[in-house]
């Protein structure tokens, strides 16, 4: 009886360790579960922040340049004055046009301040006169003769031509009207005025 059990025994002892066995194998051999991912808020990104207005500290107000004129200011004024103030007007014989010997003295005296007008954007008008006898007509033709004859001697010390103009006036615009021959000498002259030129 007792070699019965043994024999009933000693299988089973062996199934259980073989069973034991495998299941131990297999589970050797199972690989380890994953681990489950976590599932975390996905952060949504922050936009840039917006763009901030540069702001300059204040400074002094600037104004519009307003655009240049032909016209002087009044420092530049004062200068021409100044100039036209040291010219002498150049005189004539009665019924002459040509230049006597105190006339071209004159000129050239005033050839130097002719050249600083020149140099701020002025132009010459060199003006004829006559005295009041003779026609008007023929007065307006001697008036003329004389500024062309100053222009021609001012062109000779260096005065560029195109910047010099001749008006004749007669003998309107008299400046001594006693009927004598001291009066008539100071109206047979020459007289030169500056003109802003327009810009270019």
């Amino acid at each position: 009886m007792n070699d019965f059990r043994k024999l009933l025994i000693v299988p089973a002892a062996l199934g259980c360790m073989l069973t034991a066995g495998c299941d131990k194998k297999a589970v050797a051999l199972r690989p380890p579960p994953q681990p489950q991912p976590t599932v975390t808020a996905s952060r949504i990104p922050e936009p840039p922040p917006a763009p901030t207005m540069q702001t300059r500290p204040p400074g002094p107000a600037t104004t519009a340049t307003p655009p240049k004129s032909g016209y002087p200011d009044q420092a530049t004024r004062d200068r021409i004055d100044t100039l036209l103030a040291r010219i002498s007007d150049a005189y004539f014989d009665y019924d002459q046009h040509t230049l006597r010997p105190d006339a071209v003295t004159t000129l050239q005296a005033d050839s130097i301040e002719l050249r600083d007008i020149l140099t701020i954007r002025y132009k010459l008008v060199i003006e004829g006169y006559a005295d009041e006898r003779g026609s008007n007509e023929y007065n307006l033709g001697l008036g003329d003769a004389r500024a062309e004859s100053a222009k021609e001697y001012l062109v000779q010390v260096g005065i560029p031509a195109q910047q010099m103009s001749v008006i004749s006036y007669g003998k309107e615009r008299q400046i001594c009207t006693e009927h004598n021959e001291t009066c008539w000498q100071k109206n047979r002259r020459i007289h030169i005025v500056a003109q802003s030129k327009q810009p270019a």
